[in-house]
């Protein structure tokens, strides 16, 4: 029983390491943004989603 729970264990920590390499690593400036995208967007006439103070 112990030797069960001790391999469920050390999978949960692989799992855990797995999930935590690939969220943390990639570009360090994250992910590239074009440009002409933000341009090429019509203005709204709304504000912003998130309300405001």
């Amino acid at each position: 029983m112990g030797l069960i729970l001790l391999e469920a264990l050390g999978a949960g920590i692989v799992l855990v390491l797995i999930v935590w390499w690939t969220m943390f690593s990639g570009r360090k400036g994250g992910e590239l943004h074009d440009e002409d995208e933000a341009e090429k967007a019509p203005p709204s006439d709304e504000p912003p989603a998130g309300g405001s103070r």
